[in-house]
Formats: structure tokens, sequence, C-alpha cells
């Protein structure tokens, strides 16, 4: 989108980073509008937080375990966002539950690996979805682009993408399929966000 002023964000990741840089890739290379301002991972040691490094964006490191409280530990988080311009928030594999904070109410987005709200909830995550898929015996999944609430895989859908589940697949070659889907997924449904200035 040529012309439309670039939507300051920060991504929320806890592990390869590999969504991250699948919108530094549309950013760069298919005119995706955002400026990605701030990454916050929950773990120092992934390579979610060198790729924001290297791309030369501004990292922290929050971990949950150093508050004392779901309270504290989710005003750690967004305390960062309000002088930094940031007016959504995008959960990159981020794997903490965090509560949000009513001035970002519709304003946080997950991308999850399923048609929600089929195979959501705590515990649903990764290779977790996958397996229960198979086992379910469904044919069609695929992935979804949310807004987070204060319940798991919850807040309101934004946007789909379906792909088929093959005879013969297992939780891999399905997961591979599905991250084509969301590498789609998720800047089609940034190119959905109004600006909230």
């Amino acid at each position: 989108m040529p012309g439309k002023t670039p939507l300051p964000i920060a991504v929320f990741l806890s592990g390869s980073g590999r969504t991250l840089a699948n919108l530094i890739l549309h950013r760069d290379k298919h005119n995706l509008p955002i400026d990605i301002r701030l990454v916050i991972s929950s773990r120092r040691d992934v390579r979610g937080v060198d790729i924001a490094r290297d791309a030369g964006i501004e990292t922290m490191v929050i971990r949950e375990r150093d508050f004392p409280d779901a309270n504290g530990y989710s005003a750690a988080m967004f305390a960062p966002m309000a002088e930094r311009g940031i007016e959504y928030v995008v959960m990159a594999g981020f794997l903490k539950h965090v509560l949000i904070p009513n001035a970002f109410e519709n304003r946080v987005l997950n991308i999850h690996p399923s048609l929600l709200p089929a195979f959501g909830g705590q515990g649903m995550y990764g290779h977790h979805v996958h397996e229960a898929v198979l086992a379910r015996g469904v044919r069609v999944t695929g992935c979804t682009v949310h807004f987070v609430d204060n319940e798991y895989d919850n807040g309101p859908i934004l946007h789909q993408r379906s792909c088929p589940v093959l005879d013969g697949d297992t939780p891999d070659t399905l997961a591979a399929r599905v991250f084509e889907e969301e590498c789609l997924a998720l800047p089609e449904a940034i190119r959905m966000l109004p600006a909230k200035a």
C-alpha cells in the first residue's frame, strides 16, 4: 500500500521468530505498512531476539518469572507502548498469557494455527493443535488471526485462511502447510486494521 502511513506496532514473541521474520519480509518486499518499533521476548535465549536485533529493532526481554503475579507481568509488557507510540501489538509465537489493558482492547493480535473456535484454548499451541486436528479426523484446517482478550484464543476473529488435511499427514507436514497460510494471513489481517491515531 504505497502512500499509507506505516502502522506503529510491537511484536511479542517466545521462540524462533519465524513470524517476525515473515513480517519483516512483507514490510520490506511487499509494502506491508508497518513500523516495528519494539520486540519483546519472554525468553532471552531464542532466535527471535537475534532476528529483531539483526534487523535493528529495539528489543527487550521481559520474563514472567521475574514478576509476582499476572498483573505485574502484564503491566511490564505494556508499559513501554505509550512512549513509543505503539498502536497495535502482534503476538508472534508468544506463549505466555498476559492480561490486556483496557487501553489495548481490540489492539492486540494473535495468530493461532487452527480455524478457531475449533482446537483452541489453554494448552492448544504448536504441535498440540496439529496432533488434535489429526486425531479428530477433520479434513480442513488453517489459521486464525484474532484480537486477544483475557481468555485463551477467545477474542473476536479478524481473518482466517484454510488448507486441506491430507491423507498421510503428520503433525510436521500439517504444521508446515498451516504455517504457509499463516505467512499470508497475518499480513492480510494487518492491512485490514484502521490506524488508531
